[in-house]
């Protein structure tokens, strides 16, 4: 049955939580995404109750339909819906799975078309002052901030993949660092030098002030030496950021944007990028040649004399 929207985590629908266990036990997604598809599912579940639908078994291809048509009129970009089209999927393939339903609804409908935005880069110059903003004596955990920012930039993972760092993923005779990704995929990332020292300063004079008396393996750790969350990196870009004076909304993913769109401008192949990146299909690193290509035409459009 579909229940009643839950005001609060413990009124969760039974239908809704067993989902959600499926998509940890079984499909591995991480924290994040069981979130996102949690808070779509219940906008849908709401849309179905509307509809007069109040059995799983009940849902049709129209009622996902007149869902996204929903979700548009309410203002949510195409790229939203189509996150949201992507949980009703995955639960619907559920159901069919679990026999609740006969067949999946949602496999004849369409996902709402939409443009691929090229994403933010930092130039050399940005990047370089956002990494200098930690200063010693004026940042309490500057090594760790100078660290953290050198990482994110060296590497390109994301700041949830930073967050779950250990100490031991770091091999610093080998110069590369071990990631888990989204679906707790593996991957080697080689790391430069000026990352290494930073991280090698930080975990040699600040680390052992932070983990104080706690046993933890993680490597980036709090003021209170609980592991540094995925907000807390957001927040530490942010701080930097507007230390630096940069524009623009910049985020620890602006830096993933700009290690692989700098990767490729120096003559690196895509699937070398689509590696170190973590990403499962190629087409999602082809983005970044676009980026490139941008550039390219700017700076063309500027200097040539019949630009």
């Amino acid at each position: 049955m579909i229940e009643p929207r839950a005001n609060t985590p413990h009124c969760e629908s039974p239908l809704l939580t067993a989902f959600l266990d499926y998509l940890q036990a079984e499909c591995g997604l991480s924290a994040n995404t069981r979130k996102a598809y949690r808070r779509d599912l219940r906008r849908f579940f709401d849309h179905l109750r509307h509809s007069g639908v109040t059995e799983p078994s009940a849902i049709q291809p129209m009622h996902v339909e007149d869902f996204l048509r929903r979700l548009r009129r309410d203002g949510l970009s195409a790229s939203s819906a189509s996150r949201a089209l992507a949980a009703v999927r995955t639960f619907c393939r559920y159901l069919a799975a679990e026999r609740i339903l006969p067949q999946d609804p949602s496999s004849v409908v369409d996902a709402p078309k939409k443009w691929h935005r090229l994403p933010t880069v930092m130039d050399h110059d940005s990047v370089r002052r956002l990494l200098g903003a930690p200063q010693d004596g004026q940042d309490t955990y500057a090594a760790r901030d100078r660290a953290l920012l050198t990482l994110l930039y060296a590497t390109g993972m994301r700041a949830s993949e930073a967050a779950q760092l250990a100490l031991d993923d770091v091999n610093f005779n080998l110069g590369v660092v071990r990631v888990l990704g989204k679906g707790n995929k593996e991957r080697i990332i080689p790391v430069a030098g000026e990352a290494l020292e930073a991280m090698d300063r930080y975990i040699q004079t600040q680390r052992p002030q932070l983990a104080r008396d706690r046993q933890t393996s993680r490597l980036f750790l709090s003021r209170t030496g609980r592991t540094l969350g995925r907000e807390d990196i957001y927040q530490l870009v942010r701080k930097y950021v507007r230390r630096a004076a940069l524009r623009g909304h910049v985020s620890p993913h602006t830096l993933r944007h700009s290690f692989a769109t700098q990767l490729l401008g120096h003559g690196a192949d895509l699937r070398s990028v689509q590696e170190m990146l973590g990403h499962a299909d190629i087409a999602t690193t082809q983005i970044y040649t676009h980026v490139d290509a941008a550039r390219l035409k700017a700076v063309h459009k500027r200097f040539h004399p019949r630009g």
